[in-house]
């Protein structure tokens, strides 16, 4: 079984690091979260590391201790994203040739990312276990080195390196969120961490449709999942490593859960503002940290923001399914007597209670409008939840047939 890092082994992954490849990433106070959360909150902008991603810090790592004939032979790895471009972008500062394995379904944008770093990317297998299996036996067959995503001691050690800044940004510390998926990046900080300051607490975020490290954990062993949908694809994990979980079982304060719904939340203030885009994963231990009332006055708690690599169409879902999450935007159905003036007469109302209306659609055919009547779509922006409740009162004071669209 592989040893467990040190935290001499994660100043030594630090040391071997070119900071023209990874960067040494800020830590900053926001005043927007510490205001919502009502404590002082810092996050680590993980997200404008070398790839959009901390998995770049890892695969570093592990590609600089190959030896001569290990570079000559190649490397491998199974990933449906971040991990890929980390190692495909260390690999071509070495001059290595570099074999990826993403899943059929991968991301095209991020498959697009992974070769313009000079990666062949194999689509293989509908999930990242059945991609695994094909790195396992072509790099039994050509000699690849595999570049583990999160279970192997020098990627952990050079996750860490997280830690070991943490600790030179900030010097009173409380407490410590993360995404948590396989476990790699949770294990280094925690090493790195725990070794120079136990008194502070850490705690894993997963997906709640993922608990696989939760679960894991409880039950003393390793746990596989089914695990089901989550746009959080970075943390959707169907079972930790053996060498992350000896880790996490050691040094872990708690593992907790976060759904979607505060996620795509969490991300659209991210974007609102703090003007910055983090992928779902990469929004799961703010989205916890804002959703939670563990937390006491003047604690300093750190965020790590991991990565921010998102696909475009899905970006723009987050932006709508925010605002309607937030009632500032409300798409509402109203049937109106198919004569002259009725819509005018419905519009002026609704732009005397200060609402933008953004669209409008009209519907005199389907099956649920009645003979003589128009249905009406009108999608609406507004203020906050308040003034959405204040136009929906209204629309019932009014005495019209509507209903809310989800």
């Amino acid at each position: 079984m592989n040893k467990i890092p040190s935290i001499d082994d994660i100043f030594r992954a630090q040391k071997s690091m070119d900071s023209a490849v990874v960067r040494k990433t800020p830590l900053l106070k926001s005043n927007t979260f510490s205001n919502i959360a009502k404590t002082n909150i810092f996050l680590k902008f993980e997200l404008f590391q070398k790839t959009g991603s901390f998995k770049v810090r890892g695969a570093y790592s592990k590609i600089n201790s190959l030896t001569n004939d290990q570079c000559k032979s190649g490397v491998i790895a199974a990933s449906a994203g971040n991990h890929a471009q980390g190692v495909a972008y260390a690999a071509s500062k070495r001059n290595i040739r570099c074999n990826i394995v993403m899943p059929k379904n991968a991301s095209p944008a991020k498959v697009a990312a992974t070769r313009s770093y000079g990666a062949n990317v194999i689509l293989s297998g509908d999930t990242y276990e059945e991609s695994w299996k094909s790195v396992a036996s072509m790099s039994r067959e050509h000699g690849y080195s595999i570049i583990h995503a999160f279970d192997d001691p020098i990627v952990i050690a050079g996750q860490g390196t997280i830690g070991l800044e943490l600790l030179q940004d900030l010097k009173d510390i409380d407490r410590i969120y993360l995404p948590l998926g396989g476990g790699g990046l949770a294990s280094g900080i925690s090493i790195a961490i725990k070794t120079r300051r136990p008194d502070v607490k850490i705690i894993g975020v997963e997906s709640k449709q993922f608990p696989a490290m939760k679960k894991s954990l409880e039950k003393g062993k390793l746990c596989h999942i089914d695990g089901g949908f989550s746009i959080a694809d970075g943390i959707s994990v169907k079972s930790p490593g053996e060498l992350t979980f000896e880790i996490c079982s050691k040094y872990l304060d708690d593992v907790v859960t976060i759904d979607d719904v505060s996620i795509v939340e969490t991300m659209f203030l991210l974007m609102e503002r703090e003007k910055i885009v983090v992928e779902p994963a990469g929004a799961a231990s703010l989205a916890y940290v804002l959703s939670t009332d563990k937390l006491k006055n003047n604690q300093n708690i750190i965020s790590i923001l991991s990565g921010g690599n998102i696909d475009m169409y899905l970006l723009g879902q987050i932006v709508s399914k925010g605002l309607m999450q937030m009632g500032r935007l409300v798409k509402i159905f109203i049937q109106l007597p198919d004569k002259p003036g009725a819509l005018k007469n419905v519009v002026d109302k609704i732009a005397e209670l200060s609402v933008n209306i953004v669209q409008v659609e009209h519907d005199r055919l389907s099956s649920n409008v009645a003979a003589g009547s128009a249905g009406v779509y009108l999608s609406l922006e507004l203020e906050n939840e308040k003034h959405s409740k204040k136009l929906l009162d209204f629309l019932k004071r009014e005495q019209m047939v509507f209903k809310v669209v989800p």
